[in-house]
C-alpha cells in the first residue's frame, strides 16, 4: 500500500511539472472538428469531409486535369484562419509548387479540382502546421484556403 501511495504522489508530481502550454492532439482534433463545422452553419456552407478529416467545398469544378499528389501545379489562393485574419495569398496570377512540398492538406485537397476549379479547404491542424506555431500560425489552427487551381503542369 505504500508504494501505491509513492506512486500516486510521483504522478502526481509529474502532471504538475508538465508544460501547462502543451496541447493534446485529440482534444485539438475534435476542438477543430467543431471549429470547422460551426464555422460552415454559421456561414451557411455545404462541404465535404474527407477520410482524413479534411473538408473541401468545390464551386466550380473546372474543365482540365485532375492533379495528382505528385504533380506540379499553379494556383492562386488566399488562407485565413476561422475568424477571417488573412495570413497568406498569392496574387491573381497564383504561384507554382509540387504538391509534395506542401501542408498534407493541400497535397490531398488540391487533387479534389480539376485545372480552372474553385473552391475552399478547411483544414485541421493535424493536416496543416500541427501543434506547434509556425512562422508566425498559431499551433493548433483550423485553416481555410479559397483555391483557385490555374493550372496542373505535370
Amino acid at each position: 500500500m505504500k508504494y501505491f501511495y509513492v506512486f500516486l504522489v510521483c504522478l502526481t508530481l509529474l502532471n504538475c511539472s508538465r508544460n501547462s502550454d502543451s496541447k493534446d492532439p485529440e482534444l485539438v482534433a475534435i476542438e477543430n472538428e467543431a471549429q470547422i463545422i460551426a464555422y460552415l452553419e454559421d456561414n451557411n456552407l455545404q462541404a465535404t469531409k474527407s477520410s482524413s478529416g479534411l473538408y473541401y467545398r468545390i464551386d466550380s469544378q473546372g474543365n482540365g486535369s485532375y492533379p495528382n499528389r505528385t504533380d506540379r501545379v499553379k494556383v492562386a489562393y488566399k488562407g485565413y484562419y476561422i475568424n477571417g485574419k488573412v495570413f497568406d495569398q498569392s496574387n491573381s496570377s497564383g504561384i507554382s509548387f509540387s504538391l509534395t512540398q506542401v501542408i498534407p492538406g493541400w497535397t490531398e485537397g488540391i487533387t479534389y479540382f480539376r485545372a480552372g476549379g474553385k473552391g475552399q479547404l478547411f483544414i485541421p491542424a493535424s493536416l496543416g502546421y500541427g501543434l506547434n506555431d509556425y512562422n508566425g500560425i498559431p499551433g493548433g489552427s483550423v485553416l481555410i484556403f479559397d483555391i483557385n487551381l490555374i493550372e496542373v503542369q505535370n
